[in-house]
Formats: structure tokens, C-alpha cells, sequence
């Protein structure tokens, strides 16, 4: 018979993984709609996405991949953004929270209909 062996975790190692799990959910929608009031926005200027890269000093692939909210943005891209949007970083990070905050009571009121 073998023996089994066991790994230990540290309690802040555990800790930390319980508190990454139970936040992804959050964290990934914010960052969803972090990218969806970015290209929001980029939209409303009549800008592609290239001509918003060259206005922030960002690879357009880069921009893409935050609208699409597959990149978590910096608070330095954060920072390029709002510039290039004439906006704060402050308002362009409270537009992706307004979205995110939406769309959590637009799926409550589809669960409650749904019941």
C-alpha cells in the first residue's frame, strides 16, 4: 500500500484563495463592463479602435482585448483612457460600475419573471 501524501496550506494561503474565489465572479463582471463602457464610449466619438490607441498610447490589440474583457486595466491604462475620452479615470471606472450594476438588477428582474 502507498502512502498518500498531503500538502498543507498556510492560513493566509487559503485564506487568499477563498477570498480569489469568491471575488471572481465580481471581479470578471466589473471587468466586462469596464470594456463595455469603454467601447461605449470609444463609439460615441465616431473613434475605431486604433484611432483610440493612438490617442492613448495603447496597442490597438490591447484595447480590444479590454473591451472584450479579457485584460484587467491598470489604473495607468485607466489613466490613458480617460485622457484620450476627456474624462477622469474616476467617471470612466463609474461608467463600468453603473454597467455592471445594470446588468446584476437586469438579471434579477429576468429571475424574478422567470419564477
Amino acid at each position: 500500500m502507498s502512502e498518500k501524501s498531503y500538502s498543507r496550506k498556510s492560513p493566509a494561503s487559503e485564506l487568499k484563495s477563498a477570498l480569489s474565489e469568491s471575488g471572481d465572479s465580481i471581479t470578471s463582471a466589473l471587468v466586462q463592463s469596464f470594456g463595455i463602457g469603454v467601447r461605449q464610449l470609444r463609439e460615441a466619438q465616431g473613434w475605431s479602435q486604433e484611432r483610440l490607441a493612438e490617442n492613448s498610447n495603447l496597442n490597438r490589440s490591447y484595447i480590444g482585448e479590454i473591451e472584450r474583457g479579457c485584460a484587467i486595466a491598470s489604473l495607468v491604462t485607466v489613466e490613458k483612457l480617460a485622457s484620450a475620452l476627456k474624462l477622469t479615470p474616476s467617471a470612466l471606472v463609474t461608467r463600468g460600475e453603473a454597467i455592471s450594476q445594470m446588468n446584476l438588477v437586469r438579471g434579477i428582474k429576468l429571475m424574478a419573471i422567470a419564477c
